[in-house]
């Protein structure tokens, strides 16, 4: 008769456990982050800036994506978010860089976003298409800043960690680019082609072949049967 006690006391533990290892897993992922993750080199996307609420007793009013001078974009347009307004600053460039067949002088440097609320337990997404996408680097590195309604400022600025070591704890959000080809999409960049049907094989033509001369067959046979019957007919 014990057993039950114990059984509910084993249940119980493990319920909170399951609870607490669900409540790291939420903080730890709970960071501003860019999406898709990867994109390819050269190409056009769009990409969002996720940004989750952290905080239980504010609201997020404020988010400030700084775009990484060393990589500028000739072309960086927003998305407008209902409740949001919208700021686009660009700054000059130490050096001009080459950009479709012209010189880029300046570049977007900072977007803002204000005048909106994520409550708690709530996330947005601010949505940006940028382009061309750089073909010296593999990583493009997005510092941001998110403000809450009681004053507290997070600056998700820290670089990623070498492969293998640990995540910090307040890491940029970062867009990975690949080679051409090396992604089948990121946002408005091309969709991959589409893989061909693989051919019929020579098993498949056989069996084909003969389901065509079964189906002759029955149509021939169906046809002698009818006129078998008209004739029965007309004789009686």
């Amino acid at each position: 008769m014990s057993f039950i006690p114990h059984a509910r006391r084993a249940g119980a533990v493990a319920s909170l456990a399951a609870i607490s290892v669900t409540g790291l897993a939420t903080a730890a992922s709970a960071h501003v982050t860019a999406n898709p993750k990867t994109a390819e080199q050269g190409s056009y996307a769009k990409v969002a800036f996720r940004v989750p609420n952290e905080r239980d007793n504010a609201s997020t009013t404020k988010v400030v994506v700084h775009l990484p001078a060393e990589h500028p974009l000739s072309s960086v347009s927003v998305r407008p978010v209902p409740g949001w307004k919208v700021k686009v600053e660009k700054a000059k460039l130490p050096e001009p860089v080459k950009a479709h067949g012209g010189e880029l002088t300046e570049a977007v440097s900072k977007i803002t976003w204000s005048g909106g609320e994520i409550a708690p337990g709530e996330f947005q997404e601010f949505d940006v298409s940028m382009g061309r996408l750089p073909t010296d680097t593999d990583l493009m590195v997005f510092k941001a800043d998110q403000t809450y309604s009681n004053g507290e400022v997070v600056k998700w600025a820290e670089e990623p960690p070498a492969e293998g070591a640990e995540e910090p704890e307040h890491p940029a959000p970062v867009l990975r680019l690949l080679p051409e080809g090396g992604t089948e999409t990121a946002g408005l960049t091309a969709q991959a082609k589409p893989a061909e049907p693989p051919a019929a094989s020579a098993d498949d033509g056989t069996a084909r072949l003969l389901g065509g001369i079964g189906i002759a067959i029955g149509v021939i046979g169906i046809g002698v049967g009818g006129a078998g019957m008209a004739r029965t007919r007309s004789k009686a």
